[in-house]
């Protein structure tokens, strides 16, 4: 997987809502990230959550295996498989694992929120990465439009 910025291709996840979350183990797999946003997987064990926390970005979940319980600034709100929940910036929130099998997601976070290499086997290892340092976002997927047009990393003709 490359560290930079995304080239201009199609990325494809086929199935992603049935097949490949099914197959994941992984607390947490960067499945893509772009210029303005990054897909995440995630799988919460059963008893298992993702930390109460407060991002700097934008988030929208939507949920295909499992149940769980969202609280979103204090207010909660059971989730299910088919289930879509956005979380502004700057809003606390936190994910818990309520059913008997893993509750999967995947989460599109604008803009990115992990290193584009990011493959955590736990929710401590994320953790511990995140309070190292070890698992930022990169430079390049926090700059401005009016920056990356000017970079030539965007244009509206589409042909680079």
């Amino acid at each position: 997987m490359s560290s930079g910025p995304p080239k201009h291709e199609m990325q494809y996840f086929p199935n992603i809502t049935a097949a490949m979350p099914s197959k994941s183990g992984e607390f947490r797999r960067v499945l893509w990230t772009g210029l303005y946003s990054q897909v995440v997987l995630m799988t919460v064990p059963v008893g298992g959550d993702i930390g109460d926390e407060v991002h700097t970005v934008d988030q929208a979940l939507t949920f295909t295996s499992g149940v769980g319980k969202a609280t979103i600034n204090g207010k909660d709100q059971d989730v299910k498989a088919g289930d879509l929940m956005v979380v502004p910036a700057g809003t606390q929130h936190q994910f818990v694992n309520t059913g008997p099998t893993p509750l999967i997601l995947y989460t599109i976070y604008s803009p990115a929120e992990h290193d584009p290499k990011t493959v955590h086997q736990t929710k401590e290892e994320g953790d511990e990465e995140e309070e190292n340092g070890k698992d930022e976002a990169p430079d390049w997927s926090q700059r401005p439009k009016e920056e990356n047009e000017k970079k030539g990393l965007v244009n509206t003709s589409g042909k680079y």
